[in-house]
């Protein structure tokens, strides 16, 4: 079942250069459209969701989603999904794709949406291939999510009637189309508002709180126990950082240095494999802020206050190596001249959010390099087996 590389590269340079930063994925999604129904998939069979009004964040359009009628001896079969997503980080905005040997690079100082234009190529290039080739398949849906560099959104807010029931999944998000990720971390995305007081700093410092310096010691306090960057504590590890610094909407009296600091808006994040430990470092942040606030006083003895909030991005997980999908990825990996590197991943995926919903969902890799960089490349060689990939699983017996 050969694969039409020249015609699959071609397709992923067309996607890569149209901008869809994530929240923004409308153009994309009319292009992804065109070119499913220039493969002859049926207008009819392709359609938007409206996970976008069910999004807190704003966001242009909805999932999209393809179904596809089974063909032959597999019609009868159990449906099957294939995902990607369609967004990319804002970091990919006016991106200049350019195919360099078995390279696609980019010849402007942005990334290049690699992640994940590449998985976008692989989808269409499936549905084209089975049109194509006739060839024998079960019922299959194919999902294009929005809004996963910003969270995952799209696939947390799919309406799982809106898929057809498929028993498993494949994931198409990463750099090696051999790995077969099944497990992912869970991570906490939290925020913390430090309220001071404002006051002359030059002419009375003592009457001001400083929510710069209720942030310097809860960070402080935080590294020292171990709970920042990597943490191990015994046989549980995780992950932590804190992201962007700034005013926030509440924004701080005065951006003079001759002003106590009223205002520090934080934000950060929290990850594990184990459900529980990832909870644990969210709340040693809390505590941390907390003790600080109560440290950090004025002449009147009045003190700073934090209001922190933490919210669950997404859960982790791990399958069972005896699971079907699993079974089936490794042995389609191997079908196609592969070596199955069966693994876990230290970010999150939309798989984190299907296997929530209860489908089996394995992840590969389409080619992206060094993603989410002004460095991103694509190894085509990698896309190319990702799209033989997808044919494989799609109409294997």
């Amino acid at each position: 079942m050969p694969v039409d590389t020249k015609a699959a590269t071609d397709r992923l340079m067309r996607f890569l250069a149209i901008e869809g930063v994530t929240g923004q994925e409308a153009a994309i999604g009319r292009e992804l459209t065109a070119a499913l129904k220039e493969a002859d998939v049926p207008a009819k069979a392709i359609r938007l969701d409206d996970a976008n009004t069910r999004i807190p964040v704003p966001t242009e359009t909805g999932n999209l989603i393809v179904d596809l009628p089974g063909r032959g001896a597999l019609h009868n079969q159990p449906r099957i999904m294939f995902m990607t997503h369609m967004d990319t980080v804002p970091l990919c905005a006016g991106a200049k794709p350019k195919k360099s040997g078995r390279k696609i690079v980019n010849e402007a100082r942005t990334a290049l949406g690699g992640d994940n234009r590449c998985g976008c190529g692989v989808l269409v290039t499936l549905a084209a291939e089975l049109e194509k080739q006739k060839l024998d398949h079960p019922p299959i849906t194919l999902l294009f999510c929005v809004r996963e560099e910003s969270g995952l959104y799209g696939a947390r807010h799919v309406k799982l009637d809106e898929l057809g029931s498929p028993v498993m999944a494949f994931n198409y998000d990463g750099g090696s189309a051999s790995n077969v990720v099944i497990g992912a971390v869970g991570a906490d995305r939290w925020t913390v508002e430090i309220f001071g007081r404002a006051s002359h700093a030059g002419v009375a410092p003592e009457r001001g709180i400083s929510s710069t310096m209720i942030m310097a010691l809860a960070l402080a306090d935080v590294k020292a126990g171990g709970w920042f960057g990597k943490v191990v504590k015994g046989k549980r590890q995780g992950t932590s950082n804190v992201g962007p610094v700034t005013g926030g909407e509440g924004r701080p009296a005065g951006d003079a240095t001759n002003v106590v600091t009223d205002y520090v808006h934080v934000r950060g994040e929290s990850r594990s494999h184990d459900g529980k430990f990832f909870k644990e470092i969210t709340k040693a942040y809390k505590a941390a802020f907390e003790k600080a606030a109560k440290k950090v006083t004025n002449a009147q003895g009045k003190s700073g206050k934090v209001k922190f909030k933490a919210e669950t991005d997404y859960y982790p997980f791990r399958m069972k190596d005896s699971q079907p999908v699993i079974k089936r990825a490794v042995e389609a990996v191997t079908a196609v001249g592969g070596t199955p590197n069966v693994r876990t991943a230290n970010g999150g995926l939309d798989a984190n959010w299907m296997v929530r919903h209860g489908i089996p969902t394995v992840t590969f890799g389409a080619g992206q390099n060094e993603a989410h960089t002004v460095d991103e490349w694509i190894n085509l060689d990698e896309y190319d087996r990702a799209c033989a990939l997808a044919l494989q699983l799609a109409t294997m017996r």
